[in-house]
């Protein structure tokens, strides 16, 4: 009778949740697949505490860094560490805006654009990073968290410190390299032919990104990257 007992009740949880796909795929050693992302850049900044001395602007009152856009691609490379752990690679390209506002007694900001505007920085992100997953929920979900670091390089920094030489007056340039502490949260979803995961995931930069200001030199002492993104994989 209990053995019956048990039969019947994953039956009904089967019939109830649907049936598991994609039953063997976690036995696997190493998968691989691909990354579509959008979030937000911007930066966390140290001011100088005294801003009316600056030459060029003695009412300049505060700065303000801008949240810009970001949106990137990249390939997942994913190693099974264990029953639930997996170490994850993605390398990827990634596309921010970045801006500074500095505001005098007038309302409406200057605004500096970090290496000389939008296409002034396109990334090339490695994280590496260390994924903590649950056991599978109604059969066909997961829930995880994962944290690692990642190293970031501007590809094309060299036309941005070209651009901020011609242009000193209204450009920011900031550093090539990046390294960013990560942590994130997701759900894996099994679907009948491949694995589709939703992750948010926030960044913070570990190194000063500041190389020069424009106009306003000095007003700002240290940048530090700060990013939000959203990102959906297929595996």
């Amino acid at each position: 009778m209990l053995l019956c007992g048990i039969v019947a009740g994953a039956s009904a949880q089967s019939r109830r949740f649907g049936v598991p796909n994609l039953s063997q795929y976690d036995n696997k050693i190493y998968h691989f697949g691909f990354s579509l992302s959008a979030g937000t850049y911007t930066y966390v900044l140290s001011s100088n505490p005294d801003l009316s001395n600056l030459d060029g602007c003695d009412s300049l009152r505060v700065v303000n860094p801008r949240a810009g856009k970001s949106f990137g691609f990249g390939i997942v490379s994913d190693l099974r560490m264990g029953k639930y752990f997996d170490l994850r690679f993605i390398p990827s390209f990634s596309f921010p805006d970045c801006q500074l506002q500095y505001f005098c007694n007038s309302d409406v900001p200057n605004t500096s654009y970090a290496n000389g505007g939008a296409n002034g920085i396109v990334f090339l992100d490695l994280p590496l990073l260390v994924k903590f997953k649950s056991t599978r929920m109604m059969n066909n979900v997961r829930a995880y968290v994962l944290a690692g670091a990642q190293y970031s390089f501007n590809l094309v920094y060299s036309k941005a410190e070209k651009i901020a030489n011609q242009s000193a007056h209204d450009v920011l340039l900031v550093n090539a390299h990046d390294v960013m502490a990560q942590v994130g949260v997701g759900f894996d979803f099994y679907c009948t032919y491949f694995k589709l995961a939703t992750e948010l995931k926030f960044s913070l930069g570990l190194m000063d990104q500041l190389q020069r200001e424009g106009k306003y030199e000095g007003s700002v002492t240290g940048l530090r990257s700060k990013g939000f993104l959203f990102s959906i994989t297929f595996e």
